[in-house]
């Protein structure tokens, strides 16, 4: 029984970091969300309401964004931009605008404070999409 009393609080709310870089724009963004009650478990009612919108459910839940910060590469004029030239501007920025948005949301101590770390798996371009895979995959084996 006394196990049961060394564990930590339970958190109230849960903190997301999320990672976009399909394209010439990378985004990092933190989203608060309450933590479910565990104690009485049921899952969202799945909608195939094409109306819902995501962020009108997010509202709903009480889900807040405290952080939502975008870098954008822009090739130059008449160039269009290349996805190995997109990419090397996601990998070159990513670790500024992860520290942007987490000063931005508040979070001081990530490993403690972040609960999941999400990014874009597809669609998109293949190079920028695999350097924001990697850097969020690394920031969840630092965290």
């Amino acid at each position: 029984m006394s196990a049961l009393t060394n564990h930590p609080p339970k958190k109230r709310r849960l903190l997301a970091l999320g990672c976009e870089g399909s394209a010439n724009k990378l985004g990092i963004g933190i989203i608060s969300h309450p933590a479910p009650d565990t104690s009485s478990f049921t899952p969202h009612p799945t909608t195939n309401n094409k109306r819902d919108h995501p962020r009108d459910k997010a509202q709903q839940d009480g889900a807040q964004v405290l952080s939502n910060v975008r870098h954008t590469y822009n090739s130059p004029p008449g160039t269009g931009f290349l996805p190995k030239d997109t990419a090397a501007h996601h990998r070159a920025h990513f670790c500024d605008v992860a520290l942007e948005a987490l000063r931005v949301a508040g979070v001081r101590n990530p490993r403690d404070e972040i609960d999941c770390i999400a990014y874009t798996k597809g669609p998109g371009m293949g190079g920028p999409l695999t350097s924001v895979a990697v850097a969020a995959r690394t920031l969840a084996l630092l965290w």
